[in-house]
């Protein structure tokens, strides 16, 4: 509740400066590039305080009729949050002092009842009062505006049906190749894994067998069963390596909760882990989710240098959210190898989002939503 007051008046009071930004930049803002950059810059800004993914783009006339709305409804909604602030500061600080004030400057109870203090019980109770009334604005009230300020920009800049549907074949097309690929190079190393271990493995035991048919001597015999058997279980062991990478046994053994439990327990770093609400998931989603906790845990441990790790995973009606924290140096390269981009293959063949927030010095989230109708 004091994180979400605090960046709810902090987001109301960037609402203001940006605002004046807005009107100064206006002639900036008629080229078609400048608008969308803004407001796209608003629109993350707007989904990361509502705790959501960044709907797309706009563009268009809709990023200009943005910007006037914005300036109209955030100017009051952002002043409003200045005076509750800037009032809660004065009778913190100035209404204390009021006796150093010249008579016709001392600091007000309310400004807008203009109240002007004059003794002690007047400052101390007043601005008690005050601080109480203000400081239970700035707990409720302004973080409700603030949301509702968020609510108004990615309404307004949500894509139209058309370009959802766009977008929509656009994904679809990406993902299904990208599917595609991973599948084949899955298939690949599954019979490359058969090939080259179990299959080999089995070639020996026949031959060992054989010979061991063929075999007068007693103690030949025993020595060839007894290989034959040891290779028999290297082949079981494997073979179950094999399959444990198609479907992890403990998914089936424990379910998700406990899976999750005890990957968390076997992590590099401590793992703080909270789960909310999962209820029965389809097996897809389930070893979608294993994996991708499993890879974000494993690059924890590998790249972060982190002291510590968090682990959320919840269930909101059809949607599986899942947030990996760590407090590492943050920083993360999709492109060096990290397995970010086998996470966001994964998350795509199930029509999932995936959003990595690792600024240079920690810390690093990672997000994933994914549809999970039973």
């Amino acid at each position: 509740m004091r994180d979400r007051a605090f960046s709810g008046s902090a987001y109301l009071l960037g609402t203001l400066a940006t605002t004046v930004a807005t009107v100064l930049a206006l002639p900036v803002l008629l080229a078609p590039s400048a608008a969308r950059g803004w407001a796209a810059w608003h629109r993350r800004r707007a989904a990361k305080l509502l705790g959501v993914p960044a709907d797309g783009r706009a563009g268009g006339w809709r990023d200009l009729a943005w910007a006037l709305a914005h300036v109209v409804v955030g100017f009051p909604l952002g002043l409003a949050a200045l005076m509750c602030l800037g009032n809660i500061l004065v009778a913190a600080v100035a209404l204390p002092l009021w006796w150093a004030f010249p008579d016709d400057a001392r600091p007000t109870l309310f400004p807008f009842l203009d109240v002007r203090v004059g003794d002690w019980e007047t400052a101390l109770a007043g601005g008690s009062v005050q601080i109480a009334v203000l400081g239970a604005a700035a707990w409720w009230v302004l973080p409700a505006l603030a949301r509702l300020h968020a609510r108004l920009c990615l309404a307004m800049l949500a894509r139209s049906a058309h370009e959802r549907l766009t977008e929509r074949v656009e994904v679809l097309t990406r993902s299904r190749v990208g599917v595609v690929d991973a599948h084949g190079a899955e298939l690949r190393r599954i019979e490359r894994d058969l090939h080259d271990g179990t299959q080999a493995r089995l070639v020996a035991i026949a031959m060992q067998l054989g010979l061991a048919r063929e075999s007068d001597d007693p103690d030949t015999v025993a020595t060839l069963l007894r290989r034959a058997h040891e290779t028999t279980e290297e082949a079981m062991a494997e073979l179950r390596a094999v399959l444990q990478t198609i479907y992890p046994p403990i998914l089936a053994d424990r379910g998700l909760d406990g899976a999750l439990t005890a990957l968390a327990a076997r992590s590099g770093v401590p793992v703080r882990v909270e789960l909310a609400g999962l209820g029965a998931l389809p097996a897809t989603v389930e070893a979608v989710a294993y994996y991708v906790i499993a890879e974000a845990l494993t690059n924890v441990t590998k790249h972060a240098a982190a002291t510590r790790a968090a682990l959320r995973v919840e269930r909101d009606g059809d949607v599986l959210s899942i947030e990996v924290t760590d407090d590492g140096r943050g920083g993360a390269d999709e492109t060096r190898g990290t397995g970010i981009s086998g996470i966001r293959r994964r998350v795509a063949a199930l029509d999932g989002t995936v959003r990595l927030d690792s600024p240079p010095g920690g810390p690093t989230t990672l997000t994933v939503w994914m549809p999970c109708e039973s």
